[in-house]
């Protein structure tokens, strides 16, 4: 793919992302290539920051069996977050397009992480919140209906995140195995495991920082990294939506 079409298709999401109109799937060919598909990618990433939407950390997806079945993968991706996409607790259901929700532990970079840090470097340099990710998408009828060239080019259906209060002392068995529960109006509507996320959600972030540098780029002091879903994606509804997580906090969201 010549650098004039990766800039053509990059334009094309970024119209949709800023008008919040959703395109019809044809107009992003669906046998794009992963690194084609990262090259538009990071063009739209650049129109957003170059908008005056500064890059603010990363989302990982795909970080389960199951939802790479979803999207013929065998291994996770990910898509970049800016500004808008840290939520202060709040949102507009007419703001979105077709959004879901999930739950996931962030990540918050305390010192720059390297490809090659350790597990254990990368928990000294991080701090560990209870999260709330709502993906969105800028295609029509999109989930599962897209293809994994799709989901990456967007971003991966970056959409946003919710933050609650990080914790700066947990340990590695401490994140292993964690139950998060999700309630929406104060009823249990889904539950699962940390180790849902590559097995411990530490290993997705030592994969994002191993991608990233294949790329070009690394994780950097104060992004934020929402790792990967507890469980499969839900229909964002009107309400009021809580987290927890044994031993790490809870968070939550009010949908308007």
């Amino acid at each position: 793919m010549g650098p004039l079409h990766t800039e053509q298709l990059a334009d094309r999401l970024y119209t949709a992302y800023k008008t919040n109109r959703a395109l019809e799937k044809d107009q992003i060919p669906s046998t794009l290539e992963l690194s084609a598909a990262y090259s538009i990618q990071h063009a739209l990433t650049s129109r957003k920051t170059q908008d005056g939407e500064p890059l603010k950390g990363y989302k990982i997806s795909l970080t389960s069996p199951e939802t790479q079945k979803l999207f013929n993968s065998d291994k996770p991706l990910y898509g970049a977050l800016t500004a808008p996409a840290l939520s202060d607790g709040t949102i507009e259901l007419a703001s979105m397009l077709s959004p879901l929700i999930e739950i996931e532990l962030i990540f918050l970079i305390q010192e720059d992480i390297h490809a090659s840090d350790s597990l254990a470097d990368i928990l000294c340099k991080t701090n560990v919140a209870p999260g709330i990710e709502v993906p969105d998408c800028r295609f029509t009828d999109w989930f599962p209906n897209i293809t994994l060239g799709q989901v990456v080019a967007d971003s991966a259906v970056a959409g946003r995140i919710v933050i609650g209060e990080a914790i700066n002392d947990a340990s590695f068995d401490q994140l292993d195995d964690i139950h998060g529960e999700l309630f929406l109006n104060g009823e249990p509507i889904a539950s699962g495991s940390s180790s849902e996320v590559l097995e411990h959600p530490l290993h997705a972030i030592k994969w994002l920082a191993e991608e990233l540098d294949s790329h070009g780029f690394m994780l950097e002091k104060g992004m934020a990294v929402s790792s990967g879903t507890f469980i499969l994606p839900k229909k964002l509804e009107k309400g009021r939506y809580k987290v927890r997580y044994e031993g790490i906090g809870s968070a939550e969201l009010t949908v308007q």
